[in-house]
C-alpha cells in the first residue's frame, strides 16, 4: 500500500470516528422523517395539480357540450325557417366541437388514470411515513433511555470513586483525631506530674518552699534511717567503774533529771 493510500485511509477512518462522535441518531431520524414529509408533500401537490387539470378539462368539455347543444338548436331553427345554409354551418361547427370534445375526453381519461396512480402512491407513501414515524419515536425513546442509563451509570461510578476518596479522607481525619487525643492525654499526664510546669509562672517564694520541703524530706529520711539503725543494733550491758554491770535502763535512770543539781 502506497503512502498516499495509507494517509487517505487514516484520514477517512479519523473522519468517520469524528462523525460517529458528533452524530446524534435522534437528529438523523428526525431529519430523515422531515425529508419523507417533504416528499409526501410533493406527491400531494402533484395529485392536486393533476386533479386541477382534470377539473379544468371537465369544465372545457362541459362548455363545448353546451356550445354543441346550442348549435344543434340553431340548426333546427334554421331548418324551420328555411335556411338550410345556416343549418349546415351550425352543424359544421358542431362537428368541430365534437372533435375537440373527443380529444378533451381522452385527455380527461389520462388525467383520471394519472390521478389515481398518484393518489395510490400518496397513500402508500403516507403509510410508510407513518410507520417510519412510529419506529422513529420508538428508536428515539430507546436511545434516550439508554443514554440516561449510561449517564446514571457514569454518575454512580463517579460517586463510588468520590465516596472512596471521602472514605480515605475520613480515615485520615480519624487517624489525626486519635493522634491529637493521644497527645492531649500525654500532655495532661505531664502537667499533672509537674514535668511541664512553667518556670516563668513560679515565684521566688515557691522555689524556697520547694527547697525547704526537700530539706525537710531529707531530714525525715535521716531520722527514719537512724531509728531503723537503733532498732537493728543489739542491746548490750555497759561496764562502769568497780566492775559492776549497768544496763541501759539503769544508766537512763541514773542520769540526773532536769532541775536537779
Amino acid at each position: 500500500m502506497s503512502i498516499m493510500k495509507r494517509m487517505s485511509l487514516i484520514f477517512r477512518s479519523k473522519a468517520n470516528k469524528a462523525l460517529d462522535r458528533a452524530e446524534d441518531p435522534r437528529e438523523t431520524l428526525d431529519y430523515s422523517y422531515q425529508r419523507q414529509l417533504d416528499l409526501l408533500a410533493k406527491v400531494r401537490r402533484g395529485v392536486a395539480d393533476v386533479a386541477t387539470s382534470r377539473k379544468r378539462v371537465e369544465l372545457q368539455v362541459n362548455q363545448l357540450e353546451q356550445q354543441g347543444a346550442k348549435l344543434t338548436a340553431q340548426a333546427e331553427k334554421a331548418i324551420q325557417m328555411g335556411r338550410e345554409d345556416l343549418a349546415r354551418e351550425a352543424l359544421t361547427r358542431k362537428s368541430a366541437l365534437a372533435g375537440q370534445i373527443s380529444d378533451l375526453q381522452a385527455q380527461h381519461a389520462n388525467l383520471m388514470g394519472e390521478e389515481e396512480k398518484l393518489t395510490l402512491a400518496q397513500q402508500r407513501l403516507q403509510a410508510k411515513v407513518e410507520a417510519f414515524r412510529t419506529r422513529k419515536e420508538t428508536i428515539k425513546a430507546t436511545y434516550t433511555a439508554a443514554e440516561a442509563q449510561t449517564k446514571i451509570g457514569e454518575a454512580v461510578s463517579g460517586i463510588s470513586e468520590e465516596m472512596g476518596d471521602v472514605g480515605l479522607a475520613i480515615q485520615r481525619a480519624e487517624d489525626k483525631t486519635a493522634n491529637m487525643q493521644a497527645r492531649a492525654g500525654a500532655i495532661d499526664e505531664l502537667i499533672a506530674s509537674g514535668a511541664l510546669d512553667d518556670a516563668s509562672s513560679l515565684s521566688r517564694g515557691d522555689d524556697i518552699s520547694r527547697e525547704l520541703e526537700s530539706m525537710s524530706s531529707q531530714a525525715d529520711v535521716e531520722s527514719e534511717l537512724a531509728r531503723l539503725k537503733g532498732l537493728s543494733a543489739p542491746s548490750r550491758p555497759e561496764a562502769i567503774e568497780g566492775g559492776d554491770i549497768i544496763t541501759p535502763e539503769q544508766q537512763k535512770s541514773a542520769e540526773p533529771r532536769e532541775g536537779q543539781a
